[in-house]
């Protein structure tokens, strides 16, 4: 598979640092209250990627090891469901799949009787054409994107503020701490920042679900989020360091991380800067030793504690997950098959 094709690093993700930059002068909340909030206290804050969130106030008493216990059982059933939900997703396309090329003969027939009245409309049959036309990785791209740009829009609407602030931002202190691990991985406030965060995940994405099936690569999506939104409560908790955090960057450095683990000669190039071109195993080890050093110096550049354990999410999959995990779904498949034909 042509892996210097699918990353040629337009997928930059290596200076992701400079990719997810975010605006610091961006379109100010209409919400007055937001804007009188930004006047306050402008030197506190943690995430850079929350700029408008840095500015609220946050009891750092409220910030203790004992309420980590929630988020991290939460991690850990949110992990366990994902992966189970994509192996049985998985077997239910191959039964889908099996069925349908064993009818194939008669499903010929009837699409010859029926074509021309369920292709009636031409906005369909062209949308049916695109849609067949993209690549699986696209086609799992899309709706990703999709929910991101849904997220992004709700931000603009003042009324549901108060909501994106509890349930779509990260945060230790917030009385809401599980679901706000999911959803704050489909939340950006600025549109710099969301179309870094797509860019670089279309860009890897393609790559990723060749390898891995579109069903394994949304069950690390979705459960490298969570975990990366843990790593970062654990790391705001052990520094007292309080603040909001948004943003897909995590879930999106798992995928960069398994990819530049899976393929690490694949040569990789800047968008902005062609003449320099790299190893994607060099480009992991800078992102992953940039991290770190903002961890220890305790930068606040970015939610490095974060991006730290997307990556080690998405490196430790490429060496242990597929072969110790995936691999050993089939009691879980043998469980459904049986449970799907009692329910039958």
């Amino acid at each position: 598979m042509a892996l210097s094709h699918i990353m040629k690093f337009n997928q930059i993700c290596c200076n992701r640092h400079l990719l997810l930059q975010i605006e610091d002068k961006f379109q100010k909340f209409p919400n007055r209250a937001f804007r009188r909030l930004q006047k306050q206290n402008k030197k506190e804050g943690f995430d850079s990627l929350a700029s408008p969130f840095n500015n609220v106030n946050v009891d750092t008493g409220s910030i203790r090891i004992r309420k980590l216990w929630k988020p991290l059982g939460f991690t850990l059933m949110f992990s366990t469901a994902c992966f189970g939900g994509a192996a049985v997703w998985q077997y239910e396309n191959m039964r889908a799949h099996a069925i349908n090329m064993l009818k194939q003969p008669t499903v010929f027939l009837y699409k010859k009787k029926s074509e021309t009245y369920y292709k009636s409309s031409d906005w369909r049959r062209q949308l049916n054409e695109w849609w067949n036309g993209l690549s699986p990785g696209e086609k799992v791209f899309i709706p990703i994107c999709f929910a991101n740009i849904l997220v992004f829009a709700a931000w603009r609407i003042p009324r549901f503020q108060p909501t994106m602030l509890n349930y779509f931002c990260s945060n230790p202190g917030s009385k809401s701490v599980c679901w706000p691990m999911l959803l704050s991985t489909f939340s950006h406030y600025s549109a710099i920042h969301l179309f870094a965060n797509m860019y670089v995940l279309h860009s890897f994405s393609t790559g990723a679900v060749a390898t891995l099936g579109k069903e394994q690569f949304l069950g690390l999506y979705l459960s490298a989020g969570v975990i990366s939104s843990f790593t970062s409560y654990l790391y705001k908790t052990v520094t007292k360091q309080a603040g909001f955090s948004l943003g897909a960057s995590g879930a999106i450095m798992a995928i960069l991380g398994y990819v530049c683990t899976q393929y690490p000669d694949t040569k990789l190039g800047i968008i902005f800067l062609p003449i320099l071109v790299f190893s994607a195993g060099s480009a992991i080890k800078v992102i992953v030793g940039l991290d770190l050093a903002g961890v220890v110096l305790g930068w606040r550049i970015f939610d490095h504690a974060a991006h730290l354990g997307g990556a080690a999410c998405g490196i430790m999959w490429s060496y242990w997950g597929n072969q110790y995990i995936w691999h050993k779904r089939e009691p879980l498949l043998q469980y459904w098959h049986s449970l799907r034909g009692s329910i039958k």
